[in-house]
């Protein structure tokens, strides 16, 4: 269930962690309860979710395992398929919303852990019009790095929607 981010700018967290598309969706979106790292963390509480730079190679990778979670476990008869999964809707290089870290584990009965550590999201909220903000890796303090005001660009041309 998507919850909208309803605060101001100026109450997002500090911090931010850069997640490819389209999980960076899924999570903002309330669906993904983890995020998958090689690292463990200590850092607990508000992050904001950062949806890193379209690479189209990654983002095709990413879209078939993202759709085989969502089909054998997250919702079977209700997920879409990959023509109905598109670049369009969702944001490119920039904040896209916010989670709460509670946990890091090394395992988890959640459909979406697939390894080495994860860190355990709760209250994912999905910002109605994402801030375009230059990644970084790990945790990084974003508001620096803001790109400029407008909304964030894709860089391919609009196809039909995520969902």
């Amino acid at each position: 269930m998507k919850r909208i981010y309803t605060s101001s700018i100026e109450q997002l967290p500090r911090l931010a962690l850069s997640v490819r598309q389209p999980w960076a969706h899924a999570i903002v979106s309330g669906w993904k309860d983890i995020e998958n790292r090689k690292w463990s963390t200590a850092i607990k509480g508000p992050i904001c979710i950062h949806a890193s730079a379209f690479n189209k190679r990654n983002y095709e990778e990413d879209r078939e395992d993202y759709l085989e979670v969502l089909h054998l476990h997250v919702n079977p008869l209700g997920a879409p398929t990959m023509e109905q999964t598109s670049l369009d809707g969702i944001g490119f290089g920039a904040i896209v919303g916010i989670a709460t870290i509670v946990d890091c584990v090394t395992r988890s009965d959640s459909a979406w852990f697939f390894g080495t550590f994860g860190f355990v999201l709760k209250d994912q909220q999905i910002l109605e019009e994402p801030i375009p903000v230059k990644g970084a890796l790990g945790f990084f303090e974003w508001r620096q790095r803001v790109i400029n005001q407008a909304p964030a660009q894709q860089t391919e041309p609009a196809q039909r929607g995520l969902f």
